[in-house]
């Protein structure tokens, strides 16, 4: 179906969309850009495709002086510049063969092939330069009735692309109507195998889009009950994880997971080839240490602040609150309350002080320092660098 559509008078500038037109006039806008455009929501990236082959479009590009960024020309794709925005533009493809994680593609001319090869309906749309839309597989009306289909058959399109299963729960969420298509679910399930083939940064960069994303508990719920759950996750607990969205906690795709694999987090990191970084925090969370109570002094608070970096306290509040009461508390809220507004105490002793103090560098340095630091932490971080020097005249 092709229609007049009025899509383009909703973007804020086009003047860099307009100048590609002007050297690729039979380009058009695709995927996601036209399902943003027609859900009224903010358009953060323009996509295009367009018959030519690569080759050709960056010939043409840089014949009238726009910069290009030759980004994956094997997969049929340039990225255009225009004063510092990028316009990814592909060649119209269709699919010779795949593997559940790869496909080989050939170039074609035919709109309606390249349509064909997307995962779903709603992303499935093209828009041209003359506003008309173009809609092959009744994607217009999905977006209109909040339903979330595969193009074609759906059990064929996960067997081309086994992440296709995590990402109908993640647009279903976001553009569905709380009834995931039904077709959908049951070629998931019936391909669960197939999700051993993906690698694990695919999956965990997928799934934490997901726990980041809206209606997080009914789609959890909807992927454990047909079983991919259970297939991605180490003894997944949506149980802990509903706890924790009880209690109101920010939106944290980590926060989030560890809640879900509370009882086996510590296998998080190399079951999702999770960064260095995360499997810090993961660990950090999960020894819970220094111990938190929302009854506890400002000293108690500053020694906890002089240990450890307040992202983590308050996250690991947020864990402790959703352990302990699963929804809302105004005396937690309270306790997040009075950690944030302690600046971190810094122990104000250093090695100079030491070797000022006629102590050379090794175990007696330490020592020293230690025994300071121990006594600042136990008058609540408050003890100036005279007062510490001063406990410390004589010592050793």
């Amino acid at each position: 179906m092709t229609q007049s559509s009025g899509l383009l008078e909703r973007l804020p500038d086009r003047k860099g969309l307009d100048r590609i037109w002007s050297v690729l006039p039979d380009a058009r806008l695709v995927g996601g850009s036209v399902r943003d455009l027609l859900a009224g929501v903010s358009v953060h990236d323009l996509d295009l495709a367009t018959p030519e082959p690569p080759e050709d479009v960056q010939r043409r590009l840089e014949g009238a002086g726009i910069g290009v960024i030759p980004t994956g020309l094997s997969h049929g794709t340039v990225t255009a510049v225009l004063d510092g925005v990028p316009y990814e533009i592909t060649t119209l493809r269709r699919d010779e063969e795949t593997d559940g994680r790869h496909a080989v593609v050939v170039w074609t001319q035919d709109w309606t092939e390249d349509a064909a090869r997307r995962d779903f309906t709603i992303n499935a749309m093209s828009l041209d330069r003359h506003d008309r839309l173009h809609d092959y597989f009744g994607g217009q009306e999905d977006l209109k009735n909040r339903q979330v289909r595969f193009v074609g058959d759906a059990s064929r399109r996960i067997t081309e692309d086994a992440l296709r299963a995590l990402r109908f729960f993640r647009f279903d969420a976001r553009y569905g109507n709380g009834n995931p298509d039904r077709a959908a679910c049951e070629a998931v399930s019936e391909q669960l195998g197939l999700i051993g083939t993906l690698s694990a940064e695919r999956v965990a960069s997928e799934l934490l889009r997901i726990l980041s994303g809206p209606r997080l508990a009914e789609t959890i719920a909807a992927m454990a009950a047909i079983g991919l759950l259970q297939v991605i996750l180490p003894n997944p607990d949506p149980a802990d994880l509903n706890r924790l969205l009880n209690c109101g906690v920010p939106a944290n795709p980590l926060l989030r997971l560890f809640a879900l694999c509370h009882e086996s987090s510590r296998a998080l990191p190399g079951r999702l080839k999770l960064s260095n970084a995360d499997a810090s925090r993961i660990d950090v969370w999960a020894s819970d240490r220094p111990a938190l109570s929302p009854g506890m002094s400002d000293d108690d608070l500053r020694r906890l602040r002089a240990d450890q970096d307040l992202d983590p306290l308050v996250e690991r509040s947020w864990l402790q609150q959703a352990r302990l009461v699963g929804g809302p508390d105004r005396i937690w809220d309270g306790f997040r309350s009075r950690l944030q507004a302690l600046p971190q105490p810094q122990f104000p002793l250093s090695g100079k002080d030491a070797l000022a103090h006629g102590i050379l560098p090794g175990p007696g340095m330490g020592q020293w320092l230690k025994k300071g630091r121990e006594w600042w932490m136990a008058q609540g971080c408050l003890p100036d660098r005279a007062q510490c020097l001063a406990y410390l005249a004589g010592y050793p």
